[in-house]
């Protein structure tokens, strides 16, 4: 046998090693790219996708979302304040390396040092101590019984291949810092990061050794990132792509008429926002010199009342949208309908709130938004601009790439600008952590990006942590919501809908949460 045929052979028999006859690859069209696949570089929804196909967390979670045993085979608590965990034995890197308790110990410490994007994930944790080879224990600070559903998003990685490779401090997106972890990948998922084009195409393979059960039948998977709405939806109905993600609103009856794809339609967890700076006593960006008009309740409120939510579902949305008054929506533990009314759409309210507070003929001001990370999100900004300018706030608007947008806003350049959220706990004290809390070095408020503060809200948001009375802790997350609602801490717009376009021949599971599993995709 022949150098050539011997490699063939090796494939064939690497194909049905993995339970697939043939090789199946799906192509993935979506709107962005993942930024970095280091794990711990960007606390973001498509990043933490996208990369949790290739690395894993203690604590895992299912097509239902449900809590699963992920690298830890289990769980408990030891006293108040210490979570014992038991650790998968024979799981092995991507490289051969196996894994054990000190790649555990490792990743808690790289995801809460300098540079990490994922602190407020394990601002809480007081110590994480190797109690042997498979079993570690981790210390809060307080009592927690919310720790294994936080650490459902904490990716493990390779302590001996950060070290290996100069990858211990994680890729720093603000600073505009890579390193290896940020091109190449070793962790211990289902797929393997083949090849790495940032922004062109980045290429996963099938992990024939994986430790778990792969429902699927893919074995390649093409991730490419097609901005532009009109090319992405072409794509798709040539099928020059399998899937896309979002589908342009206008488009869905079209894909679904093709005869070629369909359009999977869901509710999203997915809270989109305004932030305002509200921190500095003068803002970065806007014509108001030696004061910050944000810092005055009035001016937030009246930017509330200005804006038309019930024109941005129907013209922008086209529907596909749920008006919101809270940062967190249906689904969510501890969201209550009862608080979700919003301030009524009054520019004439807008316009005397301005006055009173000393801007009767309004002022300038930057907004910050991404144009390709949410569903219609530059669209939903030029309307926000229109309806402030309505009365008398000039917009100077800056959309961009969600890859120069997000380091930007996380470096808090920024006097006003979007967001959305999905706590990845499916728990409002999430949302409470990172966007409500007031800023300080441990993590929290790590996405408060205009330094909202109210110190009874941070004393709830520690007390909601660690109270295991689900009556008195809704109690306390609905009193802080109230708080956040009073103070217009931000204005919260709406919950967006999912819409994936499918080509016919390709199935696949559609999260609430916005997660795109490779391992529950199958070709037909």
């Amino acid at each position: 046998m022949n150098l050539k045929q011997s490699s063939a052979a090796l494939l064939v028999a690497a194909a049905l090693a993995t339970g697939v006859a043939s090789a199946q690859t799906v192509r993935i069209g979506n709107q962005g790219d993942a930024l970095s696949m280091d794990p711990h570089s960007l606390n973001e929804s498509l990043q933490l996708t996208v990369t949790g196909n290739v690395y894993e967390p203690l604590v895992a979670r299912d097509r239902n979302l449900k809590l699963v045993p992920g690298l830890a085979t289990s769980w408990k608590q030891t006293s108040p304040t210490v979570w014992r965990f038991e650790l998968r034995k024979g799981v092995e890197f991507h490289d051969g390396t196996p894994f054990t308790a000190d790649d555990v110990l490792f990743t808690f410490a790289r995801a809460a040092g300098e540079g990490s994007d994922m602190k407020s994930y394990v601002n809480d944790v007081k110590d994480v101590r190797k109690v042997n080879s498979h079993t570690v224990d981790v210390e809060t600070k307080g009592p927690f019984p919310i720790l294994p559903d936080v650490l459902s998003l904490l990716y493990v990685m390779s302590k001996k291949w950060c070290e290996d490779n100069q990858a211990t401090r994680p890729v720093d997106r603000r600073k505009g810092i890579e390193n290896a972890a940020s091109f190449r990948a070793n962790g211990t998922g289902p797929f393997r990061l083949r090849e790495r084009q940032p922004n062109v195409k980045t290429t996963f393979q099938r992990n024939g050794n994986y430790w778990g059960k792969i429902e699927g039948n893919v074995s390649t998977v093409e991730y490419t990132p097609i901005g532009n709405d009109s090319t992405r939806v072409a794509a798709l109905l040539s099928g020059q792509v399998d899937v896309i993600e979002p589908v342009p609103l206008q488009d869905v009856a079209r894909i679904n008429g093709s005869g070629k794809s369909k359009v999977m339609q869901g509710p999203e967890l997915r809270t989109i926002f305004l932030g305002m700076d509200q921190k500095r006593d003068e803002l970065l960006y806007s014509n108001v010199k030696g004061k910050n008009p944000f810092k005055d309740k009035r001016v937030r409120q009246a930017f509330y009342q200005a804006i038309d939510i019930q024109g941005i579902q129907r013209t922008v949305m086209r529907g596909a949208s749920a008006p919101t008054a809270l940062m967190v929506g249906p689904g969510i533990n501890g969201f209550d309908a009862s608080l979700n009314t919003r301030l009524p759409y009054d520019p004439e309210a807008s316009k005397k709130l301005l006055a009173e507070a000393g801007y009767p003929n309004g002022f300038e001001v930057a907004m910050n938004c991404p144009n390709d990370r949410y569903v219609n999100d530059g669209n939903i900004c030029q309307a926000v601009a229109a309806n402030l300018a309505r009365v008398g706030v000039k917009i100077n608007l800056q959309a961009e790439t969600k890859g120069t947008y997000f380091p930007k806003i996380l470096r808090r350049d920024t006097s006003f600008y979007m967001l959305g959220w999905t706590p990845g706990t499916y728990d409002s004290h999430n949302a409470l952590n990172a966007l409500m809390r007031c800023v300080d070095d441990s993590g929290s408020g790590q996405f408060n990006l205009g330094s909202y503060c109210n110190p009874k809200v941070d004393e709830l948001t520690k007390q909601i942590q660690s109270e295991t009375d689900k009556s008195k802790r809704d109690a306390m997350i609905r009193e802080a919501f109230k708080i956040h609602s009073d103070d217009v801490g931000h204005l919260p717009l709406h919950q967006q809908a999912l819409a994936w376009g499918v080509a016919n021949n390709v199935s696949l599971a559609q999260l609430a949460d916005n997660f795109m599993p490779f391992r529950y995709m199958s070709v037909k």
